[in-house]
C-alpha cells in the first residue's frame, strides 16, 4: 500500500485541510478500513485472481453494470499510472530547480521505460519489491520520527482548522494513497489458510494509516502555507528539510523516485493488465503469466499512451480527484456487493453498510468541494466515468463479447468441486485411513449442513490418538494427504485433527456431521 501516492498528493491535502491534514488522513484511513472488511469477507468466500471485478459479477451479474465498472477500474489504474509518473517527474525535476520542461521529460521517460520492460516481459522480482517496500517504509518512519522534534504544536489548535468539508475533501483527494489493500484479494486463491486474509487486510490499512498520519503531522507542523504552495508537488521532500536538511531532501527524493517507478511497473504488470484482459475477453485467460501482454500488445500501448497524455496534460488536482473518486466509486460497489452477498459470505450487514455509506458520502463531498473550488478539476472523472460505460456498451454491440459467469476459471473449478465433493472426498478418506489406522473421519462444516452456497471449502475432521503436535506439523500432514490423493489447488479441502476427547466438542460446534469412516466398534453412532 505504501506506494507513490503519499509522495504525490501530500501537498494537495495540506492545501485543502491545512493543519487538520492528520485528521484528514485519519478519516481516509477509516473509510479504507471499513471497506477492507467487505474485501476480507468476499475474498474468503470467492478467492479469485479477478479480485474486485469477480465480486461485482457475483453480486450484480454479467450485464453492462459489471462491464462498465471493470473498465472504470481499468481507467482508475490508468489514472494511478499518470499520478505516479507526474510525481516521478516532479521529484526528479526538483533536483534541477523545479524546471517545468524537465518534469514533462521525466514523466515521458518513466512511462516509456516501464512500457518497454513490460513489452519484453521483464518484471521487478519479489525480493527487489520487498527491498523497495522496506526502503520506503524506513524513509517515511525516519522523516516522521526526526521531524516530530521540529513540529510547532500550536498550529494544530482546532480554531485554526478549515471547515469540515475542507477537511474531509483534504482526506478524500488523497484517498488514492490508500489504494493497494484491495490487491490482497487478487492473491487470495494462493493463500492456504484463508483465516489470515482479514488480518492481512486490517493490518495493512492500520499500519499505513498510522504512518500517513505521522507524516501529515510533521508536514503540517513544519511547513508554512507559503512553503506548501511553492513545493506542493514534492511536499514530502520539503518536509524533511527542517530535521534532516538537504540530505533529508535528497533521501526523500530518492525514495520517491524508487517508489513511483516501481508503482508504475507494478500497475502495468499487475492490476491494469488483469482489468484489460477482462475488458477484452470477458474473463481472465487460463494462464496469467509474465508474458501475458503478448496476448494483447495493443492493451499495453493503449494504457501507456492514455497515462502519458493524462500525466502531461492534466493538473495534479484533476488527476488526484479522478483517481480518488474512481476508487471511492469502485469501493462503494464492493461494499454494496458484500451486502448483496451477505448470506453467502457471512457478512455483517451493519459493517458493510457503514462502509458503503462512508464511501458514498466521501465521494459526494470530494466532488462537491472540488467542483466548488474549480469545476474543471472534476471534468476528468466525469469523462472517465461516462467513457467507461460507453466503451463497454459499444464494445459489446460490435463484438458480442459478454462478461463470463466466472472471471477466474479456477474459481469456477473450485465451486464445482465443492458441489461435487462426494466424487473426490472418498480418495481423501482412503489416504487418511492408510496413514492413521485408528482414525474416525467426519464431514463437518457448511457442506455437512447442506449450506453449499456458503461453503468456501470442504471440512474434514480426523479423530485420532496420533494427532500432529504443532500447527506446522498439521499443515504438512494435510499437504501429504492432498498429494497422495492427487488433489489440485482447486480442490478446497480443510483437514482438522482432533484427539478422541475433543471429538464431542467438534461435532457439537458443527451442529451436523456425517461419518466418512469409522472403526467397526463405532458403527452404531448415527450421522447427524
Amino acid at each position: 500500500m505504501i506506494g507513490g501516492g503519499i509522495f504525490a498528493v501530500l501537498g494537495l491535502s495540506l492545501q485543502l485541510a491545512g493543519t487538520a491534514a492528520p485528521v484528514a488522513f485519519l478519516l481516509a484511513g477509516l473509510v479504507a478500513l471499513a471497506t477492507s472488511y467487505s474485501y476480507a469477507k468476499l475474498s474468503i468466500r470467492y478467492p479469485s485472481e479477478g479480485g474486485t471485478i469477480e465480486y461485482i459479477v457475483r453480486a450484480f451479474g454479467r450485464g453492462i453494470l459489471a462491464g462498465g465498472l471493470n473498465i472504470m477500474l481499468l481507467t482508475s489504474y490508468i489514472v494511478m499510472i499518470a499520478l505516479y509518473a507526474y510525481a516521478f517527474g516532479s521529484y526528479a525535476a526538483s533536483l534541477f530547480g523545479e524546471a517545468v520542461l524537465l518534469r514533462h521529460v521525466f514523466i515521458a521517460l518513466a512511462i516509456a521505460i516501464f512500457t518497454f520492460l513490460n513489452a519484453l516481459g521483464a518484471v521487478v522480482t519479489g525480493r527487489v519489491e520487498d527491498a523497495l517496500v522496506f526502503f520506503k517504509l524506513a524513509i517515511l518512519v525516519v522523516v516522521a520520527g526526526a521531524g516530530l522534534g521540529f513540529v510547532e504544536w500550536g498550529r494544530f489548535s482546532p480554531s485554526q482548522w478549515p471547515s469540515l468539508v475542507n477537511i474531509v475533501a483534504g482526506g478524500m483527494i488523497i484517498f488514492l494513497a490508500y489504494e493497494g489493500f484491495e490487491l490482497i484479494a487478487n492473491a487470495a486463491a494462493d493463500v492456504e489458510d484463508p483465516r489470515v486474509l482479514p488480518r492481512a487486510f486490517f493490518a495493512a490499512v492500520l499500519v499505513v494509516t498510522a504512518i500517513y498520519v505521522m507524516v501529515a503531522l510533521v508536514a503540517a507542523g513544519t511547513l508554512s502555507p507559503e512553503e506548501v504552495m511553492r513545493a506542493r508537488d514534492y511536499a514530502l521532500a520539503e518536509a524533511a528539510k527542517p530535521a534532516l536538511g538537504e540530505l533529508g531532501f535528497g533521501i526523500v527524493v530518492a525514495a520517491a523516485l524508487a517508489s513511483t517507478s516501481s508503482a508504475i511497473n507494478a500497475t502495468l504488470y499487475g492490476t491494469a493488465r488483469i482489468s484489460y484482459m477482462v475488458a477484452k475477453y470477458g474473463q481472465l485467460p487460463a494462464s496469467v503469466g509474465r508474458r501475458i501482454w503478448r496476448q494483447a500488445p495493443e492493451g499495453l500501448a493503449i494504457i501507456s499512451l492514455l497515462s502519458l497524455v493524462l500525466a502531461e496534460a492534466a493538473s495534479l488536482e484533476a488527476i488526484s480527484t479522478a483517481g480518488s473518486a474512481g476508487f471511492l466509486l469502485i469501493f462503494t460497489a464492493v461494499n454494496v456487493a458484500a451486502l448483496r452477498l451477505r448470506r453467502e459470505a457471512r457478512v455483517n450487514p451493519l459493517v458493510a453498510g457503514a462502509g458503503a455509506l462512508a464511501t458514498v458520502m466521501a465521494l459526494a463531498l470530494l466532488i462537491y468541494r472540488t467542483a466548488t473550488l474549480d469545476p474543471r478539476q472534476v471534468t476528468v472523472f466525469i469523462l472517465l466515468l461516462a467513457g467507461s460505460f460507453t466503451v463497454e456498451y459499444v464494445y459489446r454491440v460490435l463484438t458480442g463479447r459478454e462478461i463470463a459467469e466466472y472471471i477466474d476459471y479456477k474459481l469456477h473449478l473450485r465451486e464445482e468441486n465443492i458441489r461435487n465433493w462426494a466424487t473426490w472426498v472418498p480418495r481423501i478418506v482412503a489416504v487418511i485411513v492408510r496413514r492413521f489406522h485408528d482414525a474416525k473421519v467426519y464431514l463437518v462444516g457448511s457442506v455437512a449442513r447442506g449450506e453449499l452456497h456458503r461453503a468456501h471449502d470442504v471440512d474434514v475432521l480426523v479423530v485420532t490418538s496420533r494427532t500432529p503436535r504443532t500447527r506446522r506439523e498439521a499443515e504438512e500432514e494435510a499437504r501429504r494427504i492432498r498429494e497422495e490423493a492427487g488433489l489440485t489447488p482447486q480442490h478446497p479441502l480443510h483437514i482438522h485433527f482432533a484427539r478422541p476427547g475433543e471429538e464431542k466438542r467438534w461435532l457439537e460446534h458443527s451442529r451436523r456431521w456425517h461419518y466418512l469412516y469409522t472403526s467397526k466398534e463405532d458403527k452404531g453412532t448415527p450421522s447427524q
